[in-house]
């Protein structure tokens, strides 16, 4: 029996996903949304300077940590690249690092970042089965939302990990980390219940974890979005 949308969120006991039983209707069509592509030419900001010349995902890593093309590279503690799967079939891509997260210099580890995992667990995917990262590689002080110049100094570093990781879907949670990849200022029920493509890549937009320890009733809707990722991971075409 499919948990609860509360309990699948947050409880570490819930069950996998099931497919529908034999006979079952087939689940709702995919509703399609935006579809954004890659510059002309192929290339983003900085094609340049060493980001293109990156090859892997742990070539980006010291790129990140030396950049101070805003000034969140100033004062930050750590750069927080991301984590995970080199190979991931799911992409979760969240707003900006908080105070844990400029501490460790690793993605979700605080207490959204452990709520993250419930939802994970509730779609049968552990941790490291996906790869984590944020829009934003350094923290904004007081952990405000991310600015323009920020997001456009750091996103070529997020488009260069996307494209090395090419993934199946991409799970973007929060405004912040939908606005960046779809280049819409559409507020976040409007860009929901949707599959969107990021460069041909199925994209579904849902809330940030840090939102529904806010507001608990906001795990329904969520509970809803991360089935369709689960659904396009599974091989399901929108």
């Amino acid at each position: 029996m499919v948990p609860s949308p509360q309990k699948a969120v947050a409880d570490h006991t819930a069950a996998p996903v099931q497919k529908p039983a034999k006979g079952a209707a087939p689940p709702a069509p995919l509703p399609l949304g935006l579809s954004v592509e890659a510059p002309a030419g192929g290339d983003d900001l900085f094609a340049a300077d060493p980001l293109r010349a990156c090859a892997t995902l742990d070539a980006l890593v010291p790129v990140i940590d030396a950049c101070r093309k805003c000034q969140l590279g100033h004062s930050r503690l750590h750069s927080v690249p991301g984590e995970g799967d080199p190979h991931a079939g799911m992409v979760v891509v969240g707003e900006a690092p908080g105070a844990t997260e400029d501490e460790t210099g690793r993605p979700f580890v605080g207490r959204a970042g452990q709520l993250l995992n419930d939802i994970l667990k509730a779609i049968s995917l552990k941790r490291e089965d996906v790869f984590i990262c944020n829009v934003l590689k350094c923290r904004p002080p007081e952990n405000r939302d991310p600015e323009p110049l920020e997001v456009a100094a750091c996103s070529p570093y997020l488009h260069r990990q996307l494209e090395l990781l090419g993934p199946r879907v991409i799970l973007a949670m929060g405004r912040p980390a939908a606005h960046a990849l779809l280049g819409s200022n559409a507020s976040l029920n409007e860009l929901r219940g949707k599959v969107h493509r990021y460069r041909g890549i199925p994209t579904i937009v849902t809330y940030h974890p840090a939102a529904l320890l806010r507001n608990p009733h906001w795990k329904r809707p969520t509970w809803d979005d991360v089935r369709i990722a689960r659904r396009i991971y599974d091989g399901e075409r929108a």
